[in-house]
């Protein structure tokens, strides 16, 4: 199976300005996922998609391939992520070059490690999912069999669409929410308009190592982990 690592980085950011580049440890924020996905064994090219020159620039620098830039409608603060998926598959495929899957790396998830990205990649391929992304364990006070939706003071209901909750903590099935640090997809599902398809499956990561960085308190709990380790 020939896989994609995709790392979209834009350079416009609502939450923390050129975010991207932003340091962390001393190390632009896309440093960490540019190290990750250039070691991990499963990935046969790994590419940068950027509007923004400087980012192109330190991209290149960090050893990511930087074949196109992308058009600014897809750098948006409202643009989803499938188009920018589907544009970077399109663009390599005029240059000739096709993948059986694409695995998509937020530089906003830095701490996941290359193993976290050859796990997903390797379940995808044993298994023929259409998808396959790293997740964590719901915690019991969030299951969707105790989470109710609404107004308080209208009218709730549960999220799953039972008219009681489950009445014990061990009868509660396995939930699990994605983590956001790796996500492959079968190219054919995205090429289908999907990043996700109609079979998922999950790679559990631990949730104490876990940061995506949308805010400066994220930073400084990044910059916490980061010292943590020494």
């Amino acid at each position: 199976m020939r896989v994609l690592g995709l790392v979209p980085a834009r350079g416009g950011s609502r939450g923390v300005p050129r975010k991207n580049l932003r340091l962390l440890g001393g190390r632009p924020l896309l440093a960490y996922t540019a190290e990750a996905a250039l070691a991990a064994a499963t990935l046969a090219r790994v590419v940068l998609s950027t509007d923004d020159d400087e980012i192109a620039e330190v991209g290149r620098a960090l050893g990511l391939a930087v074949p196109f830039l992308r058009p600014a409608e897809l750098a948006a603060d409202a643009t989803p992520t499938l188009p920018v998926v589907a544009h970077a598959l399109a663009a390599l495929r005029e240059g000739g070059e096709r993948f059986d899957a694409v695995c998509l790396l937020q530089p906003t998830s830095p701490l996941r490690g290359p193993g976290e990205i050859d796990d997903c990649v390797a379940l995808l391929e044993r298994t023929g999912a259409d998808c396959v992304m790293t997740v964590h364990a719901v915690p019991h006070a969030y299951h969707p069999d105790w989470v109710w939706l609404g107004e308080p003071a209208a009218a709730l209901r549960l999220a799953t669409g039972r008219s009681s909750p489950v009445p014990r903590r061990q009868e509660l099935a396995p939930a699990w929410h994605r983590s956001g640090s790796v996500y492959v997809t079968q190219t054919r599902v995205v090429d289908g308009g999907s990043l996700y398809g109609d079979r998922v499956l999950g790679v559990p990561v631990p949730v104490d190592r876990s940061v995506n960085l949308d805010t400066l308190a994220d930073f400084d709990r990044a910059e916490a982990l980061l010292r943590a380790d020494g």
